[in-house]
């Protein structure tokens, strides 16, 4: 029979509180456990020392018959010194699925082009701002070349 300590759900909606249990794997969440060794309320302050309540007589008796915590009884027999839990590394947590990455590329590729467009376009906008500058200036001296003239002259 193979045994874990895991947290067994009470409570009103919305009010959990937890009983540290332990059962047969194939039980159900919350039905039949051999026996209670503690309560977990998630509702009191993280440094409550309510908040955890575990027997560490029956806990230790229970790892060395065999059993199993789940993760989150893991971590509270690690805290309470009981039972040292290997720490997990997880690296790729954080990084994006598949579909996400390949999301992104698109956006970038759409954002590329649009600003090469832009470029492009702010290019052509000014390529015949400067050839009527050119042309104009041009017409401009002489004319100015010959009102300078008349007042000479």
């Amino acid at each position: 029979m193979a045994i874990a300590i895991r947290l067994s759900r009470g409570g009103a909606k919305k009010r959990p509180y937890y009983r540290i249990v332990v059962s047969d794997t194939r039980s159900p969440r919350d039905g039949k456990y051999l026996e209670q060794i503690g309560t977990y309320n998630p509702l009191l302050a993280k440094d409550s020392g309510e908040r955890v309540k575990i027997n560490e007589d029956r806990a230790r008796y229970w790892l060395g018959v065999g059993a199993q915590p789940s993760d989150r009884v893991a971590r509270f027999l690690d805290a309470a010194g009981i039972k040292e839990r290997a720490a997990r590394s997880n690296p790729k947590k954080a990084e994006p699925g598949e579909k996400a990455k390949e999301r992104a590329e698109e956006r970038a590729a759409k954002q590329a082009e649009a600003e090469e467009a832009k470029k492009a376009a702010e290019a052509e906008a000014a390529a015949p701002a400067e050839e009527a500058a050119a042309e104009e200036a041009p017409a401009e001296a002489p004319a100015e070349e010959s009102t300078e003239e008349k007042t000479e002259g």
